[in-house]
C-alpha cells in the first residue's frame, strides 16, 4: 500500500490538474535560523526585511522588463562590498526543476578534483546555512563566521538601505553575503543556483568574464505570474543568464519550441550548447540495489558529444544515491558541465566525475528514512520516502510553514475540494473524509469485514504533520497491513517538517 502525504501552499486548478505554484526559493522555517544563538543578530536583522519567500511574488517580478526586480540595486549593492563575485570563477544553474540536485553533483565534482568550492543553492531544509556552502568539506557554513560576516558589512547594509529607500530584499542580502564570504574564502569555483527565473534574479550579476558557464536544467509552468505568463517567457527570463561567448549546458528534456527560445538566445551571445539530451549521449537506469539499510540506483552514463564542443566520458555502473529517473538525467547534466569545465581547461578526471556523482546526497530529495527514522514518527513497519510521487492508494492532504508563516499557505479542506473536483472532473473514484461512510470505517475495529475505501484511493484532510502521521498509521492498520509505502511529497516545506520531526 503507498500512501502520499503532501503539502501545498498556493495553486491553481485547471480543468484537470491542481498546480503548485510554490515559491521554489521557499524555506521551511525561518524559526531554525532563530533557534541558532549564534545567529540571532543576523536573525533578527534578516526578518526586517521584505521576504518575498513569505509573502509571495509581484506579478512579472522575474521578468526582464519595467515590472522586474531591479538588478541594478544587486550591483550598487555589491559595489559597497568591492565587487566580491568577480574574484571567482561561477556555474550559473536555472532551471524550473533539478536545480539545487544538479548544483549538489557539480559542486561535488569538484570538491573530489580537489577544488574549493562554493556553493549557493535554495531552498534549505532545517536551516538557512544549508544554502551556503565552503571550501573542500562541503559543509554549511558556520553559524558564527555569518554572524561575524554580518557585523562587518552591517554599516554599509544600512547605508545602502538607506540610499535604496528600504528595498533591498532577505534574498538579496543573504546573496550578497554569499559571495563575500566566497571571495573570503578565496573558492576556486562557485556553483550557483538562480533563485528564480534568471534574467533578473538577484544571482545574474554575473558577468561573462566570470562565468565558466551557464545551467538551464527544465523548463516548466512554475511562478507563471512573476514570470511573464506563458512558457515562453519563462524560457526567456531562464535564458538571461546566458553570457556572450559562455557555454550553455542544457538538461531537459524541453518541448521543441522552447528549446528553440533557449538555443536562439544562446546564438546571438555567441554561446556554445551543450545539451545532456543530445542523440549521442546514453543514460540507462540498470537495477536498484541497498547498502547499509540505503537504496541507491545502478546507471550507465555516456556523453559524446560532437557539435559546438566535442566531449566524451563513459561512465558504466554508477552508483547514484539520488533516485529516479529525473537524478539521472540531473546526473547526466552535471556530467557535461564537468565536461565543459574540463575543455576550458580545469582538470577534471573521469573518476572525479564518477566518485562526485556517488557521493552525492541531498536531504528531502528521493530520501527514505531508516526503519528506525520511520519508528520515531510513529510508523513502524512502513517505507518512508521523502519527495517521492506515484501511484497512490490514499492521499493525506497537509499544511506547513512558508518561511515561518502561513500568509501564503493554503487550507488542506480547500486543496481536498479542488481534488474531489478535479477526480470527479478525470472519472477518478475517491473516497474521503466527506463522507459520512468514511468517518464510519475509519473508526471500526481492526478485523471488520467492511474494507475502508472498497479500493478507490483514499482522499483525507489534517491541519498539521503529527495528525497525519496519526491518520497514515490507522489506515495502515485499519486496511491491515503492518507495512507500506509512505511518501512525502508536494514541496520541500513538508520534507523539512518531517526531518524537523526526527529531532524532537
Amino acid at each position: 500500500m503507498r500512501i502520499f502525504a503532501g503539502a501545498h501552499h498556493s495553486f491553481q486548478r485547471s480543468s484537470s490538474t491542481v498546480r503548485n505554484r510554490e515559491f521554489a526559493r521557499g524555506v521551511c522555517s525561518i524559526r531554525t535560523l532563530s533557534s541558532n544563538p549564534e545567529m540571532k543578530d543576523l536573525s533578527d536583522y534578516l526578518d526586517s526585511l521584505k521576504n518575498f519567500e513569505k509573502s509571495g511574488l509581484p506579478r512579472g517580478a522575474g521578468t526582464d522588463s519595467d515590472e522586474g526586480f531591479d538588478l541594478g540595486r544587486m550591483r550598487r549593492l555589491m559595489e559597497r562590498f568591492g565587487n566580491p563575485h568577480t574574484n571567482f570563477k561561477a556555474v550559473h544553474i536555472a532551471g524550473t526543476k533539478g536545480k539545487g540536485s544538479t548544483a549538489a553533483f557539480i559542486s561535488n565534482i569538484l570538491r573530489t578534483e580537489g577544488y574549493s568550492v562554493g556553493c549557493y543553492t535554495s531552498p534549505h531544509i532545517l536551516t538557512i546555512r544549508e544554502r551556503i556552502l565552503l571550501g573542500r568539506s562541503g559543509h554549511p557554513v558556520s553559524g558564527k563566521l555569518l554572524n561575524d560576516l554580518f557585523h562587518r558589512i552591517k554599516p554599509k547594509l544600512e547605508q545602502a538601505m538607506k540610499e535604496e529607500n528600504g528595498c533591498i530584499s532577505h534574498f538579496e542580502v543573504f546573496t550578497a553575503m554569499a559571495f563575500v564570504l566566497f571571495a573570503d574564502e578565496n573558492v576556486d569555483i562557485a556553483v550557483i543556483e538562480a533563485g528564480l527565473g534568471g534574467a533578473r534574479d538577484a544571482t545574474n550579476i554575473i558577468s561573462s568574464s566570470g562565468l565558466a558557464a551557464a545551467v538551464i536544467t527544465t523548463v516548466g509552468e512554475e511562478h507563471l505570474a512573476a514570470l511573464g505568463g506563458s512558457l515562453e517567457t519563462i524560457a526567456m527570463a531562464k535564458a538571461g543568464i546566458i553570457k556572450q561567448g559562455c557555454p550553455l549546458v542544457l538538461g531537459g528534456p524541453f518541448v521543441p519550441h522552447i528549446e528553440r527560445i533557449i538555443r536562439d538566445k544562446a546564438a546571438t551571445m555567441e554561446s556554445p550548447v551543450v545539451s545532456a539530451y543530445d542523440t549521442g549521449n546514453r543514460c540507462t537506469l540498470k537495477s536498484f540495489s541497498i547498502v547499509n539499510g540505503r537504496p541507491y540506483q545502478i546507471c550507465d552514463i555516456v556523453i559524446q558529444v560532437v557539435k559546438d564542443l566535442k566531449m566524451s566520458c563513459k561512465l558504466h555502473d554508477v552508483k547514484l544515491k539520488m533516485l529516479g529517473d529525473h537524478q539521472l538525467q540531473n546526473a547526466a547534466t552535471a556530467t557535461c558541465v564537468a565536461l565543459c569545465l574540463r575543455n576550458l581547461g580545469w582538470s577534471i578526471s573521469d573518476e572525479s566525475i564518477r566518485s562526485g556523482l556517488e557521493h552525492t546526497h541531498l536531504l528531502g530529495r528521493s530520501q527514505f528514512l531508516t526503519s528506525e527514522e520511520a519508528g520515531v514518527l510513529g510508523l513502524t513497519g512502513a517505507t518512508v520516502l521523502l519527495d517521492g510521487g506515484g501511484h497512490v492508494e490514499t492521499v493525506l492532504l497537509t499544511e506547513a510553514a512558508i518561511a515561518g508563516g502561513v500568509t501564503r499557505t493554503t487550507s488542506a479542506s480547500l486543496l481536498r475540494d479542488s481534488w474531489i473536483k478535479a477526480s470527479d472532473e478525470l472519472g477518478i473514484g475517491i473516497f474521503h473524509d466527506g463522507m459520512a461512510e468514511y468517518n464510519e470505517l475509519i473508526d471500526q475495529p481492526v478485523g471488520s469485514e467492511s474494507n475502508l475505501g472498497d479500493g478507490m484511493t483514499i482522499l483525507a484532510t489534517e491541519s498539521s504533520l503529527k495528525s497525519s502521521l496519526r491518520t497514515a498509521n490507522k489506515i495502515l492498520t485499519r486496511r491491515g497491513e503492518e507495512k507500506g509505502v509512505i511518501v512525502f511529497t508536494g514541496s520541500l516545506h513538508i520534507a523539512a517538517s518531517v526531518l524537523a520531526s526526527l529531532s524532537g
